[in-house]
């Protein structure tokens, strides 16, 4: 006889009703953990995740359960539902992004156009919504940004920050895409984080001619229990790639360009002086 361990609040939201339904299911057939997996190429701690509605029920793994436990296509039938409610108001290209991140050990972005949304104020991620879609309402744009800011979390949990660094190019903090006080406020932003050892920038000069991933923005995750992941982005699309080749070409691309970087030391002094010539109302073609 398996025990039922603490009760699970199904109503919080459908990805937790799911999980409730997952485990309730499995406990009525007896099954531990173990029990339950064998067969299948995932962990305890994965299962449990889905369980308590934190990670997203992959296809493969709800025909594995409906199969174990005699559920008639239950689990497979509503697995899309289930995922559509953890991405929210996010791109169904993101979707493996956002929960990865809620597990990685270590983060590494590479942004050559814009500052990256865990980075983002809300003045930037509006901007940066609106410039992609115009004629959206503002309610629309509105549930995306408040979706965007809310993935910076992750800076906020002590146990559950990962390491994060960030490599961004000088046009980022030199030529503006808000008003100087707003501008200001961003760059503030990644200031803060920064103080508080909750991110690690670094400034790739105009001035440094080639470099590597010049054509890309990337963002490498690396997990204790997982194989690391890259995922890259273009405006209305994005890839996540596992392949460990491609993997592993990305991984020593990105070494590469954190050597033509500024020190971090020196990106933080760059980015405390352009917030400052913002916040004085000077907006130079080029912050030196």
């Amino acid at each position: 006889m398996v025990a039922r361990g603490k009760d699970i609040d199904g109503s919080m939201s459908v990805p937790t009703f799911y999980g409730k339904e997952l485990r309730w299911k499995r406990e009525e057939a007896g099954l531990s953990l173990d029990a339950f997996l064998k067969g299948s190429f995932y962990s305890k701690t994965y299962l449990s995740d889905i369980e308590h509605g934190e990670r997203r029920m992959p296809l493969d793994l709800a025909q594995h359960a409906d199969q174990k436990l005699g559920t008639d296509g239950f689990f497979e039938r509503n697995c899309e539902v289930v995922r559509k409610a953890r991405r929210g108001p996010h791109a169904a290209y993101f979707e493996k992004v956002l929960e990865a991140e809620k597990h990685a050990e270590s983060i590494e972005e590479w942004c050559p156009i814009n500052i990256p949304g865990l980075l983002q104020t809300a003045a930037y991620a509006g901007t940066m919504v609106r410039s992609a879609h115009p004629a959206a309402s503002d309610e629309w744009v509105e549930e995306k940004v408040t979706g965007r800011l809310a993935r910076a979390r992750l800076f906020e949990d002590d146990h559950a920050t990962p390491e994060y660094w960030v490599i961004l190019h000088e046009t980022l903090i030199a030529d503006p895409v808000l008003a100087p006080r707003e501008m200001a406020e961003q760059l503030d932003r990644i200031v803060q984080l920064a103080e508080r050892r909750r991110v690690t920038p670094q400034i790739v000069p105009r001035t440094c001619g080639a470099h590597p991933l010049m054509a890309a923005s990337i963002k490498v995750m690396a997990f204790p229990d997982a194989p690391p992941l890259i995922y890259t982005e273009a405006s209305y699309s994005g890839d996540t790639i596992d392949d460990p080749a491609l993997v592993k070409q990305y991984r020593k691309a990105y070494d590469r360009l954190r050597a033509v970087a500024l020190s971090p030391e020196a990106s933080l002094a760059m980015i405390k002086a352009a917030a400052e010539e913002y916040r004085n109302g000077k907006q130079r073609d080029r912050l030196e």
